[in-house]
């Protein structure tokens, strides 16, 4: 049986693909770039905001004076309006506090740059006891390295065998390849079922409860 399970937060706890969308097209207008639909920023995130503004950023403008520019005025905007439109995924709050309640421990490894993480985190989820909440931060290998997988469980101490990884994207599957621990891909999230099938995941979610079967 499992003992500690991590979850990603962007498309696997949270959908946050509206608030995302929105603060960065209010970077890229405040910069005198074109914007993009919401649907579109499904495939840009996924690997902390500086890519996603890198790849928002109309070709022969990817620079790093540009990235710099848009995410100086996203940060004024997403701090302000990260939790206008996001909502936790069908379920998930139901399926966090079943899991407290068996004595399982809970945390959260993101690309999300660390203070919005920990924000969103205790905005929605104020109930939840997690053993750690970990976002992108200065000094840190993003996800998929295995650094922050390997701290979450050596503070909450137990092994890698003790442990499941749920997660929506390649960047989680390979994550939890990378970290040696048991995957589980989620189908409602920002990426296609295809892209997690491809990294033959340990185990499918269709739906938040059906994590419940895979701890056992």
């Amino acid at each position: 049986m499992k003992k500690l399970v991590i979850f990603d937060l962007d498309g696997t706890l949270l959908n946050t693909i509206a608030d995302l969308a929105h603060s960065t097209n209010h970077a890229l207008r405040q910069n005198g770039f074109p914007t993009h639909d919401v649907n579109e920023y499904n495939f840009f995130v996924g690997n902390g905001i500086n890519k996603l503004f890198e790849r928002a950023l109309p070709e022969g403008e990817k620079t790093e004076e540009n990235i710099l520019k848009v995410r100086e005025e996203f940060l004024k905007h997403y701090d302000r309006h990260n939790t206008d439109r996001s909502v936790p995924y069908p379920g998930i709050p139901e399926l966090l506090a079943t899991l407290q309640e068996r004595g399982i421990k809970l945390a959260v490894a993101s690309n999300k740059y660390q203070a919005a993480t920990r924000k969103l985190i205790a905005h929605f989820f104020p109930s939840i006891r997690f053993t750690e909440v970990l976002g992108q931060r200065e000094g840190v290998k993003a996800k998929p390295d295995p650094g922050i997988v390997n701290e979450i469980v050596e503070r909450a101490s137990l092994s890698k065998e003790d442990t499941l990884y749920v997660g929506d994207s390649d960047v989680d599957m390979q994550t939890a390849i990378n970290s040696k621990v048991t995957s589980c891909g989620v189908t409602w999230g920002f990426r296609p079922r295809a892209e997690l099938e491809k990294y033959a995941p340990d185990h499918l979610a269709e739906k938040a409860e059906d994590i419940l079967k895979f701890i056992e």
